[in-house]
């Protein structure tokens, strides 16, 4: 038996995420959705979702009195972040003017951009929204049983760049290559959303529900 917290901070459909994990886990786990930092650090497994802007993201956090849950769980159990809840584990973010955000890896996260187009000119829209191939560039537990260039859905207007290109799990092709996810020790992260992809989706979060944090 094993918690599975899901941070709650008020930003994005979190009830969903909730329900996907509780679909692929063991009878006898509990998945709680919590504001709670004692519950955070006393839960064996954390899940990082959200949806919207960095800015509101990291003030809803410092209200919630998160931040410090959440950088010592990333340290130390399995943890999984999702869109938003990548996008803050970096250094800075250009959305609303410039946000710095948790700085647990280095690197910023940029906006595609107003003319964001594809490498023959087509103009691509912004935000990035609907089903895109992740291609995988590292070997890792929670890529178990996904075939490499599997879909998964994505609602993203900005995207990551990190520093230790080491740090780089998978990447995903919208007019440029992005990094669409990352993958250090006991933390995995990924900008699509596992909870509404579908079967890969669920495969995903059902190995993580069972990675014991190793590499």
């Amino acid at each position: 038996m094993q918690t599975i917290a899901v941070v709650d901070y008020g930003m994005g459909n979190l009830r969903s995420v909730v329900n996907a994990l509780q679909v692929v886990c063991d009878k006898g786990d509990q998945v709680i959705l919590t504001s709670d930092p004692q519950q955070l650090l006393d839960a064996e497994r954390i899940v990082f979702p959200g949806q919207g802007a960095a800015g509101d993201c990291m003030r809803a956090i410092d209200e919630y009195g998160l931040r410090e849950a959440i950088t010592v769980a990333a340290a130390g159990r399995p943890f999984l972040g999702i869109c938003m809840g990548m996008q803050v584990l970096i250094d800075y973010s250009e959305e609303n003017q410039g946000t710095d955000c948790l700085g647990i890896f280095r690197g910023q996260v940029k906006y595609f951009g107003d003319g964001h187009s594809d490498p023959s000119g087509v103009k691509l829209k912004v935000p990035h929204m609907g089903w895109n191939r992740v291609m995988q560039t590292a070997a890792h537990p929670l890529w178990r049983s996904i075939e490499d260039g599997s879909r998964f859905y994505f609602v993203h207007s900005y995207y990551l760049e990190v520093e230790d290109p080491g740090l780089v799990a998978a990447t995903t092709d919208y007019g440029i290559r992005f990094t669409s996810a990352i993958a250090r020790d006991n933390v995995f992260a990924l900008q699509c959303h596992p909870e509404k992809s579908a079967d890969t989706g669920l495969q995903l979060l059902r190995n993580f529900v069972n990675w014991d944090g190793q590499p």
